[in-house]
């Protein structure tokens, strides 16, 4: 008997990492980002429609797996994510991540999604997004402090959303350093290889940190912060991993994506649990102020939000309409006869 070939319901549509690295080709990195931040952007503005809740973590000593959902009563997402530090050591990605998209109405997959890619680029058209709202008025240079993975998507993000022209790499291990001034060169924007942290935030009006290690730590002491800079600070992500020193963030109007999320995992986890800080929605809605001075300093506590990933998903699944840059994944059970699941099993019999 000739197999049984699967239904049109069974089948989802599946971004693997090669058909998304061919979609960002295909749409061109700088669209791409400028896209995903309208997505991300249009769902803060409507922020209030979502189901929220902090992110489910699992913890290790060497590092956290977490699921990530959310709904905005029509669809469904969620992402699957790690963070493990330690892999870079061992040839292994810091973060891997893949995500669903779903029908609320009936609970069917609408796509499937590789995310170790799409998180790099949502993650940096975020920030872009916010620095937009946040940093200072014609600011053009930022400081990328830790030129790991994500160092060349944050500087393109800043570039195509926020019309920055010259980034300040520094990183401890000069290899990282070398890696991002390479892959950045050619693209755009004055590339110059900082000597220590101090040497790249000289003439930054933007700072962005994004660093791995899951400790505490200070990547930016209190002294180095001058006024009338916005710190984008996206590396401390789970318990007990922070970069910045508690004095900048006493001097700084702090801006989170949800709060209940944050003070879990976000710099503020060093701060009183009722330490003001106001949300970006709020600024994107215009119901509460963004810079209200050129002197003021601005950080934005990123540590990444379920929305932020279900817009991306749903950027995905607008643009792969028309392409071939998917598969039909058999993925769900489909018999004849609903009821009937164990005969589709047994007709399925060699």
């Amino acid at each position: 008997m000739p197999p049984i070939p699967p239904s049109n319901k069974a089948l989802v549509p599946f971004v693997s990492v090669e058909n998304m690295m061919k979609l960002v080709h295909h749409i061109g990195i700088e669209p791409m980002l400028r896209g995903l931040a309208a997505y991300i952007e249009d769902d803060f503005r409507r922020w209030e429609l979502f189901d929220k809740t902090p992110r489910i973590a699992s913890h290790s000593a060497e590092g956290v797996i977490e699921l990530m959902p959310t709904s905005d009563g029509e669809v469904y997402g969620f992402k699957y994510v790690n963070g493990h530090p330690k892999n870079t050591k061992e040839g292994l990605q810091t973060v891997t991540a893949f995500g669903l998209l779903a029908n609320v109405g009936n609970g069917y997959p609408v796509l499937l999604s590789e995310m170790t890619v799409l998180t790099a680029l949502r993650t940096a058209a975020t920030s872009a997004m916010v620095a937009k709202h946040l940093a200072p008025k014609g600011a053009d240079t930022m400081a990328m402090i830790g030129n790991g993975a994500q160092s060349e998507f944050q500087s393109l993000a800043m570039k195509a959303i926020c019309g920055l022209k010259s980034v300040r790499l520094w990183d401890i291990d000069p290899a990282a350093t070398h890696k991002a001034a390479h892959n950045l060169k050619g693209l755009g924007l004055d590339v110059h290889v900082s000597d220590s942290a101090e040497d790249a935030i000289e003439g930054a009006q933007i700072i962005t940190t994004c660093t791995a290690d899951k400790q505490y730590a200070t990547i930016l002491s209190d002294n180095m912060i001058g006024s009338g800079v916005h710190i984008n600070a996206i590396g401390g992500d789970c318990p007990g991993k922070t970069e910045l020193a508690p004095g900048v963030l006493h001097r700084s109007e702090i801006f989170v994506e949800y709060p209940e999320q944050t003070r879990i995992e976000g710099e503020i986890q060093q701060l009183a649990p009722d330490h003001p800080v106001t949300q970006m929605w709020e600024v994107i809605n215009g119901t509460k102020p963004g810079r209200t001075s050129a002197g003021q300093i601005t950080l934005f506590d990123s540590v990444g939000f379920a929305i932020e990933d279900f817009s991306a998903l749903r950027y995905i699944r607008d643009h792969i309409g028309g392409t071939n840059l998917y598969l039909e994944l058999d993925l769900l059970a489909d018999p004849d006869d609903p009821r009937d699941l164990f005969g589709m099993v047994q007709r399925a019999a060699p």
